[in-house]
């Protein structure tokens, strides 16, 4: 196994494998804000130990669901706004645990459930009371593709991801 540590630097296509991306990938996080790899004498990235791990954060956070605009401000300690974007990122994920506890009750009831047609279960039902009752509002931001249906447009100020 590769050692961890990169002594003299990795090329940005060495970088790019070590984290199964493509070099492109690398040279987007750098301009926007995200990376700022060292430069050999000729000019060429060299990706360093605090690359990798900032490499890793953006992954992982990505994963999680943050923008990369939310990565950047979490990767700028003086970034003003930096616990205000950490306190909402925590607010959606508890959210979206919430709605994958919800969804995990639902497929359990339903893989127990004797009755043939599960919309006709009074017990499945309740898992979708919510959405019965227009209170789910939440459902068409989640399942619409990305800039809501086709021929939709945004909010002002907002864009498609």
């Amino acid at each position: 196994m590769k050692s961890s540590a990169i002594s003299d630097g990795e090329s940005i296509g060495a970088a790019a494998r070590r984290f199964g991306l493509d070099t492109h990938v690398l040279r987007h996080w750098e301009d926007a804000g995200l990376l700022l790899p060292a430069r050999d004498g000729a000019g060429r990235r060299r990706y360093g130990d605090d690359d990798a791990v900032r490499i890793a954060v953006i992954l992982r956070n990505k994963a999680a669901g943050l923008s990369l605009e939310q990565i950047r401000v979490l990767l700028d300690d003086d970034a003003p706004d930096r616990h205000r974007v950490l306190e909402e990122h925590v607010a959606e994920l508890d959210r979206r645990a919430a709605d994958i506890a919800q969804a995990r009750a639902m497929t359990e009831h339903a893989l127990r459930c004797r009755s043939h047609d599960i919309t006709q279960c009074p017990r499945f039902r309740s898992h979708v009371a919510d959405v019965l009752s227009g209170e789910a509002r939440w459902l068409l931001l989640h399942t619409e593709p990305a800039g809501g249906p086709v021929g939709a447009t945004l909010p002002a100020g907002e864009h498609a991801n």
